[in-house]
């Protein structure tokens, strides 16, 4: 079977989030905006979406999500712990019930042996606790920051 379409996926969220009268926010570092950005590509997404953090910079990270500034620096930008501070932090800082984050290298400069461009790492912040994973995607700037998207909207669904 095929793999879903972005579409085809923020399609079935919104659907999802709509039917149980709940709401979604993101926090993004890689990305840049492009998660808020599928949501909001259709018409209606404020019934779902309810706001999306671009912290670029690890001071964004943590002034707007209250991800603290020592675990930045203990563990890096793009590690599971900050992953998961920004996606709490998001759900803390929204009137959501649900929010994904990702941070990461998109490249294609920034990388480092440890974290080499395309390394990702998502978390997903539900009623249940906090979830995260690491990805390491194959392929520009375009591509990797495609990739981070499509799983990062794919890994909520599955959540739901």
């Amino acid at each position: 079977m095929n793999k879903p379409s972005l579409t085809e996926i923020v399609d079935q969220l919104a659907s999802s989030l709509k039917a149980r009268g709940q709401m979604m926010a993101s926090a993004e570092s890689c990305t840049g905006g492009l998660i808020a950005g599928a949501c909001t590509e259709i018409s209606g997404s404020s019934d779902w979406f309810e706001r999306g953090f671009v912290t670029y910079s690890n001071a964004a990270k943590t002034e707007l999500l209250d991800v603290p500034a020592a675990l930045i620096k203990d563990q890096g930008a793009v590690s599971d712990a900050v992953a998961r501070a920004m996606a709490a932090g998001a759900l803390v800082h929204s009137r959501a019930q649900w929010a994904v984050a990702v941070t990461g290298v998109a490249g294609p400069t920034g990388g480092s042996v440890d974290k080499p461009v395309g390394t990702v790492w998502l978390a997903w912040a539900t009623p249940h606790g906090v979830q995260a994973e690491h990805h390491r995607f194959p392929g520009d700037r375009t591509a990797v920051r495609r990739a981070t998207v499509q799983r990062a909207l794919a890994g909520l669904l599955q959540r739901l």
